[in-house]
């Protein structure tokens, strides 16, 4: 059988099995005759089955609304999170801030040094910060593709106790080669850094913490990859080509008509 075969099967028994299991069915009420046979499983099944085969388009509907009815569900959950865990989101002492520190909107992204798609959004998070001097830039590491990215991570965070994260942010995605633990110490050098203070701060508990807690945050969001932007409750999956507009779009959607909830 051709696997597309076995999709669309597999798609008209999830059909039938749903229709059957109500009790009854829009299509079946309308297209068999009443009789003592009305209410065979099988006719049933056939009687979908051949409909949906003459019209497959409806099938093309019925997953573009799932996939409408599933976001929006997401979204509203996404929500409730983000407002539950507000504090942790946008004002974690943990989480280094650029851009304006008393912005009146936060944009909250998650990100790995590692992620080719992160270093695809640097450009346009800079744009934003560098044209709207009222946005908040909150930063969360999320170091999950790699032992490296860990080893990046500390180091980049250890850098904010001597005031150089967000330079040693920018260089290690700007600069060619993966983030690991020479490259962040190369670039730490090269911006002046105290080096064995700097390896020192990033064993430090609240680098840990930092990691920790932005690993929880990002499980409660359902976050499904980096980067991730919230802006407010708004939220951004990963690095669209028009992810300078979606970001302004959505800065001045807060800055207009707030949360929905707290943020």
């Amino acid at each position: 059988m051709k696997p597309n075969n076995v999709l669309v099967n597999a798609v008209l028994a999830a059909v039938v099995a749903a229709t059957t299991a109500a009790g009854t069915s829009y299509l079946f009420l309308r297209y068999a005759p009443m009789g003592p046979q009305s209410a065979d499983p099988e006719r049933i099944e056939r009687i979908i089955r051949d409909y949906l085969v003459k019209k497959p388009e409806i099938l093309v509907q019925m997953t573009n609304e799932l996939d409408k009815r599933q976001a929006a569900e997401q979204s509203v959950q996404q929500q409730k999170v983000i407002s539950q865990n507000a504090n942790a989101i946008f004002r974690s002492p943990v989480s280094p801030v650029a851009g304006n520190p008393n912005g009146d909107v936060s944009v909250v992204e998650f990100f790995d040094y590692n992620c080719p798609y992160c270093r695809h959004a640097l450009p346009d998070v800079l744009k934003l910060i560098n044209e709207d001097g009222k946005v908040r830039l909150v930063l969360k590491d999320l170091p999950i593709l790699s032992n490296d990215s860990v080893a990046a991570a500390k180091l980049a965070l250890a850098a904010n106790k001597q005031g150089k994260y967000f330079e040693m942010h920018q260089k290690l995605f700007s600069e060619p080669g993966r983030a690991d633990k020479d490259k962040a110490l190369r670039i730490a050098k090269e911006l002046g850094l105290d080096i064995d203070q700097l390896q020192k701060d990033a064993q430090e508990p609240d680098i840990k913490k930092a990691l920790v807690e932005t690993k929880e945050l990002a499980q409660k969001v359902d976050l499904e990859g980096t980067p991730m932007f919230l802006i407010g409750d708004r939220v951004i999956a990963g690095a669209p080509e028009d992810l300078f507009d979606q970001l302004k779009s959505k800065v001045a959607e807060v800055r207009q008509n707030g949360c929905a909830s707290t943020c």
